[in-house]
């Protein structure tokens, strides 16, 4: 990483929160020789409390964990924070998949990777929310639709009075769909435009953020008056 005279370089903070020291030494020493720092937490209940107390730009998080699980761990960073996570596991079911992006994880990784894998991700979804907060000082913009509010400024959404707290990509979601009402969007294209080009992932991450959206702006998400979907082509925000 090259210095400029006067320059303050700060360095992108990650907490990796695995059990197996050798596995979480590695995946540090990967980060930090790409210009990450990354301190390790072998405990679920302590990593949780690091993440709530200190501030990380990224947590890489194992499922299995000794005292808390990490799909408890993600359940309860996301009852505050939208700090990325990444979550870690040997388990390849796609059950396991599903509920921890369910939760609010922003991505899911199986054991054994490459720890170059790791660190793309890890850059991927970095870039990301940089230009996702980028945004919001940016633009002071707010859009309303039928009692749904989005202030890019605040990263506030609100519905019927009531203050919602979406993750990063659900918020940049919503955004999407909100910005073009009632154009269909393919899961392609949505995956495209809030992943990105250089995102490394499954569009079926798509369908589980529109079914946490609608859980969470829905009366009844089995009945969604707000995000439709056109079967056979995709999803869009009715008006």
């Amino acid at each position: 990483m090259t210095q400029k005279a006067g320059e303050i370089i700060t360095m992108k903070s990650i907490l990796i929160i695995e059990d197996e020291r050798s596995i979480a030494e590695l995946q540090r020493d990967y980060l930090e020789s790409n210009g990450y720092r990354a301190d390790i937490e072998v405990k679920g209940d302590v990593g949780l409390k690091r993440v709530l107390e200190e501030e990380f730009d990224l947590i890489i998080l194992d499922v299995m964990l000794p005292n808390m699980d990490g799909f408890e761990i993600c359940r309860r960073i996301r009852q505050t924070l939208n700090v990325p996570i990444l979550m870690v596991s040997a388990k390849k079911e796609d059950i396991d998949k599903i509920r921890g992006l369910g939760l609010g994880a922003d991505d899911y990784i199986t054991k054994p990777f490459s720890p170059s894998e790791l660190v793309a991700r890890v850059k991927a979804h970095l870039t990301r929310y940089e230009r996702l907060t980028g945004d919001k000082q940016h633009s002071s913009d707010s859009l309303t639709i039928r009692g749904l509010t989005i202030d890019k400024l605040t990263h506030q959404v609100t519905i019927r009075d009531q203050n919602i707290l979406l993750t990063g990509k659900e918020f940049d979601l919503l955004l999407v769909l909100v910005q073009h009402p009632n154009r269909v969007f393919t899961k392609e294209e949505l995956f495209e435009r809030v992943w990105g080009l250089e995102s490394i992932g499954d569009i079926g991450t798509v369908t589980v953020h529109i079914r946490r959206l609608r859980e969470k702006i829905e009366l009844d998400p089995s009945n969604p008056q707000y995000i439709d979907t056109v079967w056979g082509v995709g999803y869009r925000l009715k008006v």
